[in-house]
């Protein structure tokens, strides 16, 4: 195994993440239909589509250790996605006023020479304070965080429409639970420290 590590996402928020442990790897888009699990759990839907991102790019890097993670965010035990538009911004962001969303990550590390798929999910849970229209507004205006769980950067901004936070791994809000990506790239035999 030559430890080739890749990264199966897009997602320049996870690529952020990934850059702090310092080593070298690739980022591919992995191409699949997520619209084929949406009747399954929160919890399998992330290790499912995690795996399957993982999965998606093994012929193209058939002795690496790929990376694959997805993420929903659960409001009344329905799933609430990336808003895409203002509108919905507005909408995921007032309905979570003064409320909690639970945040599902499923993390896939995937050794694509051994076939062995490593899958784990961690949840995060966030309480947001009760929020007027006009810091709703202020905060879409801000950031623009369309293209993100739950309408927020937790890295960012974000963090003022909180009440509290809870769980173990704070990057597992941003969409990469780096502990746990952590001791499993330790068990595939990568040194981090």
């Amino acid at each position: 195994m030559n430890n080739q590590i890749v990264l199966a996402s897009t997602s320049p928020y996870r690529k952020e993440l990934l850059e702090r442990l310092g080593f070298e790897f690739e980022t591919v888009a992995p191409r699949i239909d997520e619209s084929t699990f949406q009747e399954t759990s929160p919890d399998k839907l992330v290790e499912l589509l995690a795996e399957k991102k993982a999965r998606a790019v093994k012929d193209k890097y058939p002795d690496a250790l790929i990376i694959g993670s997805d993420q929903v965010a659960v409001l009344d035990n329905k799933i609430i996605g990336k808003p895409g538009s203002h509108e919905a911004a507005v909408q995921q962001l007032s309905s979570a006023s003064g409320r909690e969303v639970i945040f599902y990550t499923g993390l896939c590390l995937y050794n694509s020479a051994e076939d062995k798929a490593r899958i784990e999910t961690e949840t995060f849970t966030v309480r947001f304070r009760a929020l007027k229209k006009s810091q709703i507004e202020n905060y879409l205006r801000i950031e623009q965080p369309y293209n993100c769980a739950g309408s927020f950067k937790s890295e960012g901004l974000g963090v003022a429409l909180f009440e509290s936070m809870t769980g173990n791994d704070p990057a597992t809000l941003i969409g990469l639970p780096m502990i746990r990506l952590i001791r499993m790239l330790e068990a595939e035999g990568v040194s981090i420290i």
